[in-house]
């Protein structure tokens, strides 16, 4: 569906579909494994325009969705793009290609050179005023009073976002490891595409991501680092969405720890569970009233969580993973 856009959606919050569709198809840009990708050269032209205008709106306490993909992000953050002070960006990562050419990890929009993690030394002073009048004119052409990024892969550059957006609130989504891992092996089967000599799927351009994830996540693990070779060598997309998962895990739990009142970590089996009280906690954690429409449209879309199978891990994998579950509290 085009921007998840429901007939549901549209017909709780009508004036959301236009926020919705200028998130869509001037802001976002479109990824390696979507159609549409024709526009990507609008949306930088309009970016790079974006960067150079005064700032149209202010920028305050965005929030920021991290952590796994497969673990609820999109179902969140359209919940909250129904709240009537939201606009919601899904992966608005032209934005942030633009912001920092070397921070992609997949290989959307380029070949270079990318890294997983960005501190903020990173931020220079030109990078953050660009960024305050794009997320600005965003707010500005959507009419939104706040804005929610939803970009996991945020999770390790939590202090270069915090650099920019020093009252910055960053939703750190968790979902049980066996489940996330089934769900990822699922998408990756149905959405990879081949185009020309190049595979494109969850792990980016050619492996892109995976091997960048290895040589910079896997490498400075304490524990996944002492079996590297085999850890390198695994190719089973469940397996590698394990690894994906412990890194991943193990980020936004160091960075609570850090920045304890800066991030709230939200289950998505609480989610789906119990819609209400979640949403309560989460919506007074981001400085958010209450939204009767935000939470009917919530309580009509949720549904209780599916859970997967169980399945064999790599010897090389195992031990990270459970000591990852038990700190996450599963």
């Amino acid at each position: 569906m085009i921007a998840q856009l429901t007939p549901l959606y549209i017909k709780t919050r009508p004036a959301k579909l236009f926020s919705r569709l200028v998130s869509y198809a001037l802001f976002e840009g479109r990824p390696l494994t979507t159609k549409g990708r024709w526009i990507n050269p609008l949306v930088f032209s309009l970016l790079a325009m974006e960067k150079k205008l005064p700032q149209m709106r202010k920028v305050v306490k965005p929030i920021f969705i991290i952590g796994s993909g497969r673990s609820g992000s999109t179902i969140l953050g359209t919940l909250l793009s129904m709240h009537r002070d939201i606009g919601f960006l899904n992966e608005p990562k032209a934005i942030w290609h633009t912001l920092y050419p070397y921070e992609d990890v997949i290989g959307n929009y380029t070949g270079m050179k990318a890294s997983y993690r960005l501190d903020a030394a990173v931020a220079t002073h030109d990078l953050k005023k660009a960024a305050h009048r794009i997320f600005g004119a965003y707010l500005a052409a959507t009419a939104s009073r706040r804005l929610v990024d939803k970009y996991p892969e945020l999770v390790f550059r939590v202090p270069f976002v915090q650099s920019i957006f020093p009252d910055a609130k960053f939703i750190f989504l968790i979902r049980n490891g066996w489940d996330t891992c089934s769900s990822i092996e699922n998408w990756s089967k149905k959405h990879g595409v081949e185009s020309g000599p190049e595979l494109h799927d969850w792990w980016g351009k050619d492996n892109r991501k995976w091997d960048l994830m290895v040589k910079e996540l896997v490498a400075a693990d304490p524990d996944l680092s002492k079996s590297f070779d085999e850890i390198s060598a695994l190719n089973d997309h469940t397996q590698m969405a394990a690894v994906e998962w412990v890194v991943t895990m193990r980020a936004g739990l160091e960075e609570k720890e850090r920045s304890p009142d800066s991030i709230h970590i939200f289950k998505y089996e609480d989610l789906c569970n119990r819609p209400e009280e979640a949403l309560d906690g989460l919506l007074r954690f981001c400085e958010l009233e209450s939204d009767d429409k935000f939470l009917s449209y919530a309580r009509a879309v949720l549904k209780p969580n599916p859970t997967y199978k169980r399945f064999d891990l790599h010897r090389a994998v195992l031990p990270a993973f459970m000591d990852t579950l038990a700190r996450a509290g599963y």
